[in-house]
């Protein structure tokens, strides 16, 4: 018969070590269940390959920069050109000892655009109406205001146009959070995809040959976009 004494003792190791076991794996979970690993997970099945040696119907990814097709999008508070954007305004907002971000405002949105590597143009038509891609965007902008802390004029500007008051009914600050991730004209990203080669049936500027490749959606394969920098190709050094 086990003595209490030794039953209590391994309890008392026991106890803690599956509390620490059961936060390892949710942080674990967490971690490679992110947005940002899901993308990188799904890039590591394509194949790197320049433009002009597009096999047709090869998972294939190209790094290259980002060329507008059409009017880029506006960024609210860096005010850059996009092609991509997702942007949220926060507030904390408390409820008896605990607090939790509240989201007041969400916005995405996608465009076509070029990739240019060497010269040479590939065409991405991501769509969020038929969701066929999947994304990861670096935050490019954080911006915070709190009780001690004054929104900027820029956030004020920005808050406004979204119909959100900076001040509570006492005159307090609210604590708001912006945060901006876009995929900018000029950027350089990682593109994948299924290869395919494109006859054009109006002439692109600056862009000699009938022909243009593009990287491709199905049913079965999303696009995958990211400009994290775990993803581009990596330069060969001699």
């Amino acid at each position: 018969m086990i003595p209490l004494s030794l039953m209590s003792q391994n309890s008392n190791f026991f106890i803690p070590f599956l509390i620490i076991l059961v936060v390892g794996l949710v942080i674990f979970l967490l971690i490679y269940f992110s947005r940002k690993n899901i993308v990188l997970r799904e890039l590591s099945k394509f194949q790197f390959r320049h433009i002009g040696q597009f096999r047709s119907n090869e998972l294939t990814k190209v790094t290259g920069k980002v060329l507008q097709v059409e009017e880029p999008f506006i960024a609210p508070f860096s005010k850059r050109q996009c092609v991509a954007y997702i942007f949220q305004v926060k507030q904390k907002v408390s409820s008896g000892k605990n607090s939790h971000w509240k989201t007041l405002v969400k916005h995405e949105n996608i465009q076509s655009f070029f990739l240019e590597l060497n010269g040479e143009l590939v065409m991405v038509k991501p769509s969020m109406a038929s969701s066929n891609y999947r994304s990861y965007m670096v935050e490019d902008k954080r911006i915070t205001s709190g009780t001690f802390n004054n929104p900027t004029p820029e956030f004020k500007n920005v808050l406004n146009d979204f119909g959100i008051a900076s001040e509570n009914w006492f005159g307090f600050n609210k604590t708001l959070k912006y945060t901006e991730r876009i995929i900018e004209v000029g950027e350089t990203i990682t593109v994948g995809g299924i290869a395919k080669w494109k006859t054009l049936k109006e002439p692109i500027e600056g862009y000699n040959y009938s022909k243009i490749a593009a990287l491709e959606s199905s049913s079965e394969q999303k696009l995958i976009i990211t400009d994290h920098p775990d993803a581009k190709q990596k330069r060969k050094s001699f």
